[in-house]
C-alpha cells in the first residue's frame, strides 16, 4: 500500500541505505516523520523494489520506544496508531487491508493489539498477540527478561531533547538488546524533532555532521564492523510549508523548529562590549561535542564578564590553563565537570555561569555550553 507524498516518506533513506542498522530521522515538527515508520510497522513498505514485512505480511511485530512511562499515559498511548489505521481521505485502511478481519487498533498494557469491534464499538475479535511492544527507557529493567519474538521493526520517537536521562544511551541500548536478543534482522527508526543538535545518541554513535547537514540530505555512516550501517536524514517536508504555519509567525527564532525544520536554538547574550588583549585576565577552554570553546575572563571598563568563542586550532601542547572536558584526564589542570569546583579558581570561574555573566559569538556556540552544564548537571 502506497502513501501519499504529501509528508515524509522513508522512500529515500532506505533506497539510499537498505540494509542500515538504524535509520536517523529528524525534522521539523508534525512533517511525517513518525507515521512512516509507524505505518511500516504494521503495513510493511514493498517499494522501489525494497521489501520490508510488516506484522500483517507475516506476523513481524513491532516495538515503539520512549522516554518515560508517562509518555504512554493519558490517551497518548491509546491514540499512537490512530492515524494508522484511520485516514481522512482513505477512510478506514485497515479494514481495507485486511478485508474486514480488522477494523479498529487499541492499547493494552504492553502493547497494541488488533481488534474488530461492531457499530457499537463492542470487540467481537481480538488478535492473539499484540504486534507492536512499548518501552519506556527509563523502564526498561524491568522488561529485560522477557522474550519479544519476532521484533524487527523499532521505533524510538522523540529521541531528542533537551533534558536526558543519566545514561540514557546505555539505557537504550539495553532496550534495544532486550528486543532484538541474538538477532540481527531488527531495524531501528530514532525519530526526532529539531530541539538541539547536541545530543548524546549523535555523540555516542559517531554522528558528527548533523550540525552541518543540509535539509533532505542522507549521511551514511559506517564503523568498524561492516555490518554495522547508520543512515541519518535530516528530514524535509514535501509541501514544503504547513497551512498552520501561520500561527507560528512571530519573531522568535525557537519556532522555526515548528515551521521550517530549524534548530530550535535559544537567544543567548552576545559580546556587550569590545575588549583588547591587554584586557584579558584569564583564559580557560571547555571542550565539548567535539568543539573546543575559549573562554576568557575579561576586565574592561569596569565590567567583569566571561566571553566564550570557538577556538579553531588545537590546544597548544605546552598549556597549563583550566581546561574542562568529558573525558577523563589525570593533569591537575583538567576537570570533567564545571559545576563541581575543586579549587578557588575553578569556583571562580563556575560563578560567571551562575551570575549571567557569560557572552557568546554566536547562539550555536551557546548552545554547545548549556549542552555541556546541562550534561555536569547530570553528573551531579
Amino acid at each position: 500500500m502506497k502513501q501519499k507524498n504529501k509528508y515524509y516518506t522513508l522512500k529515500n533513506i532506505l533506497k539510499a541505505c537498505p540494509t542500515a542498522k538504524y535509520y536517523i530521522i529528524y525534522g521539523e515538527r508534525s512533517n511525517g516523520k513518525t507515521f512512516a515508520p509507524k505505518f511500516l510497522m504494521l503495513f510493511g513498505y514493498h517499494e522501489d523494489g525494497i521489501n520490508i514485512n510488516g506484522y500483517l505480511d507475516n506476523g513481524d511485530r513491532g516495538a515503539v520506544i520512549r522516554r518515560f512511562d508517562e509518555d504512554f499515559k493519558g490517551n497518548r498511548g491509546p491514540s499512537l496508531f490512530d492515524d494508522i489505521w484511520m485516514n481522512k481521505d482513505e477512510g478506514n485502511i485497515l479494514a481495507k487491508r485486511t478485508k474486514g478481519k480488522w477494523n479498529k487498533i487499541i492499547y493494552r498494557t504492553g502493547g497494541w493489539w488488533l481488534v474488530r469491534v461492531n457499530e457499537k464499538n463492542e470487540i467481537e475479535e481480538m488478535d492473539t498477540q499484540c504486534f507492536a511492544y512499548r518501552f519506556s527507557i527509563a523502564s526498561w529493567q524491568h522488561d529485560k527478561s522477557s522474550s519479544y519474538p519476532k521484533v524487527y521493526n523499532i521505533l524510538f520517537d522523540e529521541f531528542i531533547a533537551k533534558y536526558y536521562l543519566p545514561d540514557e544511551y546505555i539505557s537504550f541500548c539495553n532496550v534495544v538488546s532486550t528486543l532484538v536478543r541474538d538477532e540481527d534482522k531488527a531495524r531501528v527508526f530514532m525519530c526526532g524533532n529539531t530541539i538541539s543538535p547536541h545530543c548524546p545518541y549523535f555523540n555516542e554513535m559517531g554522528i558528527t555532521k548533523v550540525k552541518y547537514q543540509k535539509k533532505g540530505s542522507i549521511d551514511i555512516y559506517t564503523y568498524s564492523n561492516p555490518g554495522l550501517l547508520v543512515a541519518c536524514e535530516y528530514s524535509d517536508f514535501p509541501a514544503k510549508k504547513k497551512a498552520s504555519d501561520v500561527y507560528f509567525a512571530f519573531d522568535n527564532p525557537k519556532l522555526k523548529m515548528i515551521t521550517s525544520g530549524e534548530w530550535e536554538i535559544d537567544v543567548y547574550p552576545h559580546l556587550p562590549i569590545r575588549y583588547e588583549d591587554k584586557d584579558i585576565m584569564y583564559t580557560y577552554f571547555i571542550i565539548y561535542d567535539g568543539e573546543i570553546v575559549q573562554c576568557e575572563v575579561v576586565y574592561v571598563n569596569n565590567c567583569l564578564f566571561t566571553y566564550c568563542h570557538r577556538k579553531t586550532t588545537p590546544i597548544q601542547k605546552d598549556n597549563t590553563n583550566i581546561v574542562f572536558q568529558i573525558e577523563n584526564d589525570p593533569r591537575p589542570w583538567y576537570s570533567r565537570n564545571i559545576t563541581k569546583p575543586r579549587s578557588k579558581m575553578f569556583q571562580k570561574l563556575y560563578m560567571f555561569f551562575q551570575h549571567d555573566q557569560v557572552y557568546y559569538q554566536d547562539n550555536m556556540l551557546g548552545e554547545t555550553i548549556r549542552a555541556y552544564l546541562q550534561w555536569c548537571v547530570n553528573q551531579s
